[in-house]
């Protein structure tokens, strides 16, 4: 009976982590509490992350539609719409997925970032949302992103540059917070040289901006790289409308 017991517990623990994989939205115990975090403690940057990510695409009117690769559990996969932009959702994780089906009416797809399984020019956009900071290989990911993306890329970043980015680090030293175990912390700089990497020989232009400031700040968004969020769009000058 024991034996039995224990049998069945490895079996519910292998069901909580897909292929036994540690990161965390290979983790039922933390895709199970995404949209909670995003309802409440998150909604107020939410609101900021959203709005600084729609001045960066509205701005370029080619973009009627777009691929958003990560989307977890469509939290801004759902929001596309509002502003006028038809979206697809990506991701590779079955259990961000298994929650998007029930949430999201559009087409989903369960993919890996560095190989997308669309044909060149796919989309007018690629979308990148809190989630490049968990890519093995950028160079690799945004060269497919510019392939299958005709127009642009638009990206919202957790930022290196923020008084959080301690805490942060911290908490994952004592094994409070799974979710940046794995991550890497860029600042708009350092984002900027990785994408001159994989777009080397393209025209292009870069706008970005922050936001993620205390809600003491007389303001919540600015162009100096600080904050814990930071919108930035990339622009394809060398394609045909």
């Amino acid at each position: 009976m024991n034996i039995e017991k224990r049998k069945f517990g490895e079996l519910a623990e292998s069901k909580r982590n897909w292929k036994g994989r540690k990161e965390w939205f290979f983790n039922r115990d933390s895709t199970d509490k995404y949209e909670a975090y995003y309802e409440g403690p998150y909604k107020r940057a939410e609101k900021w992350q959203k709005k600084v990510l729609e001045q960066l695409v509205s701005k370029d009117g080619r973009v009627k539609n777009l691929l958003e690769f990560g989307c977890g559990t469509t939290r801004f996969t759902r929001w596309w719409k509002d502003i006028g932009i038809e979206a697809t959702g990506g991701d590779i994780s079955p259990f961000m997925l298994g929650q998007a089906v029930h949430l999201f009416d559009g087409d989903l797809v369960m993919a890996d970032s560095h190989y997308m399984p669309f044909k060149d020019h796919t989309f007018d956009a690629l979308a990148f949302i809190a989630t490049f900071e968990y890519y093995k290989d950028p160079v690799k990911v945004i060269h497919e992103a510019a392939r299958v993306g005709k127009y642009g890329i638009v990206m919202g970043m957790m930022n290196r540059n923020t008084q959080k980015f301690i805490r942060r680090r911290v908490q994952q030293v004592f094994g409070r917070n799974p979710y940046y175990e794995t991550a890497t912390f860029y600042t708009p700089k350092k984002l900027i040289a990785v994408i001159q990497k994989a777009l080397k020989g393209r025209e292009y232009s870069i706008e970005w901006t922050c936001t993620g400031l205390p809600k003491w700040s007389p303001v919540q968004q600015w162009g100096l790289p600080y904050g814990d969020f930071f919108g930035l769009y990339i622009k394809f000058l060398d394609v045909e409308e």
